[in-house]
């Protein structure tokens, strides 16, 4: 079997710039400067898409940076797939209409669940839905539970990651962007035995986000199987920004 796993680099918008949170705090941020001449730059070096996040629309709901967002659409003429603060149809329509490739539904995925299944029926192919998730302390003498993070990260979901995965079963999303918060932009490497038991637990394409820092850790995603099925990409952040690989780098470590 040969192929390749996505490399799609990551796009953080806090305020009109490109930044990073460490395992999503606001308060421990790096600035990166211009996003749009970032995703032009991304785009020039090879990268089929974006994954682009609106952090402060996470947090509010309301579109702060839809203006940057749309500006790195055009400068970047490829797909971009987009997350932040879409709380119902009206925002996704919004997006979708605007020229964004796809709409990433975080918290409405976890706190109104028809919504997702409504517009991935509307928009087949083009709704993602992120699961993010923390390790939280399951009951006494339990493993611990994966529960999903709502509202920027700011409050538990009181979902469980399997729970929430198993609802996608026969909805028409292209994917779910699986992120644990623990690892986000630490570069400590990729949850990859958590992404083998999601392959094996749902029919879903699953793109792997958070603690990707070294083409080694892009190489044992590529890698990783379960019952024939393989992850359908990886996002890539802090390892880019920072120059610890080339995006060429990143989309070599990708094949299998």
């Amino acid at each position: 079997m040969s192929g390749a796993l996505a490399c799609i680099p990551a796009i953080d918008l806090r305020g009109g710039r490109c930044v990073r949170l460490l395992q999503g705090e606001f308060a421990r941020e790096t600035v990166y400067g211009d996003p749009v001449e970032l995703a032009r730059a991304y785009a020039a070096a090879g990268a089929a898409m974006l994954h682009v996040v609106d952090l402060d629309a996470a947090r509010t709901g309301v579109a702060a940076n839809r203006a940057v967002v749309l500006d790195m659409v055009r400068a970047a003429a490829i797909p971009v797939q987009y997350g932040g603060g879409i709380r119902d149809e009206q925002d996704a329509l919004g997006a979708l209409e605007a020229g964004i490739d796809r709409v990433v539904l975080g918290t409405a995925a976890v706190e109104r669940p028809e919504l997702a299944v409504s517009l991935a029926r509307r928009f087949p192919g083009r709704v993602v839905v992120g699961l993010d998730h923390r390790r939280v302390l399951g009951p006494p003498g339990g493993a611990p539970r994966r529960e999903l993070a709502v509202r920027g990260w700011e409050q538990g979901g009181g979902i469980e990651l399997l729970e929430a995965v198993e609802r996608l079963a026969g909805v028409p999303v292209a994917a779910a962007v699986v992120t644990d918060i623990s690892r986000d932009g630490t570069l400590a490497g990729p949850d990859v035995e958590g992404y083998r038991e999601l392959l094996a637990a749902t029919p879903v394409e699953i793109i792997a986000s958070g603690g990707v820092g070294r083409v080694e850790d892009l190489a044992a995603l590529a890698r990783l199987e379960s019952g024939g099925r393989r992850l359908a990409g990886a996002i890539v952040g802090r390892a880019l920004l920072d120059g610890r690989m080339t995006l060429s780098e990143a989309v070599a470590a990708g094949a299998w």
